[in-house]
């Protein structure tokens, strides 16, 4: 008994941090969204009575370190049953680190797969609650598409659809820290805070435009990215309407209105930055195989 998921990366489309609550996390407001760059999960039954990870990358932990490990005890307590063994393949293509994640998506197959393996039926909140307890995106990513995330990410609200545009992303070598990139922030003096409400106002009526005219990440100020100016200058004299730092970093996408001016950014940028990806926008940041 096997099932095989594709887990979407996430775009922050806007990323402000309100600000530090008493348990030390964060109260954010974010618009994300889901885009067509994928990890494949695959969770399949052994009755060896533990949890097995294995990934393609090898840089990346296949033990209890990897929040796919994590996401599965997770759902083994809330479900209320016992791990009978289970073994989690993970095929990377989303970069790690990168402000894009691909951790959490990871963390997102797997909850879903094993709801569906053990025909648990946990309901969507009962997910998103379970996803909450593995971390921040993990509530997103197991809804994707446009939404509106709120308090430590685990307030998810509905927005409409993004409109056929291209991305085009280009993740810097450097990887980013995103426990560092808070201490960051929490250090930092001043923060200037782009317009939380209009930029809800736009989301919210589908003004993708609108909202794309108040884009605005706060990470940007305190998080040095290696040739972020570079990446945004071709970018701009390529045409995109938009071009900001996703997440905590390193990741820089830019938007565009036709697959022509996405494709000549990234030709562009490949000349000088490690990985270059030309994406769409999705409904889903799941989808069963």
């Amino acid at each position: 008994m096997k099932i095989t998921v594709n887990a979407a990366a996430k775009l922050n489309l806007f990323l402000d941090i309100l600000r530090r609550l008493d348990n030390g996390y964060h109260s954010l407001f974010m618009i994300m969204q889901s885009v067509n760059l994928y990890d494949t999960v695959e969770v399949s039954v052994t009755l060896s009575g533990k949890t097995a990870v294995s990934c393609s990358d090898p840089s990346l932990p296949s033990d209890e370190r990897n929040i796919a490990f994590k996401a599965a005890e997770v759902f083994f307590s809330r479900a209320g049953i016992e791990n009978p063994g289970v073994k989690i393949d993970i095929t990377k293509r989303i970069p790690h680190a990168a402000g894009l994640a691909g951790g959490s998506a990871d963390a997102a197959a797997v909850l879903y797969a094993l709801n569906r393996l053990f025909d648990c039926r946990l309901s969507e909140t009962e997910l998103l609650n379970a996803g909450a307890a593995v971390g921040a995106d993990v509530p997103f990513c197991l809804v994707g598409g446009t939404c509106l995330a709120q308090n430590t990410g685990d307030v998810l609200s509905v927005l409409p659809s993004a409109p056929d545009v291209r991305f085009v992303l280009a993740k810097p070598l450097c990887s980013v820290s995103t426990k560092e990139a808070y201490e960051a922030f929490d250090e930092c003096g001043k923060i200037s805070h782009p317009d939380c409400t209009g930029a809800l106002f736009c989301a919210a009526r589908g003004d993708f435009h609108g909202l794309l005219g108040l884009a605005g990440n706060v990470f940007e100020q305190v998080v040095e990215v290696p040739d972020r100016v570079r990446i945004k200058t071709v970018m701009r004299q390529k045409g995109c309407s938009c071009c900001q730092m996703s997440g905590s970093g390193p990741t820089v996408f830019g938007v565009f209105d036709s697959e022509k001016k996405a494709a000549g950014c990234a030709e562009e940028l490949k000349s000088f930055i490690g990985e270059v990806f030309v994406c769409s926008p999705v409904k889903s940041g799941l989808t069963e195989l």
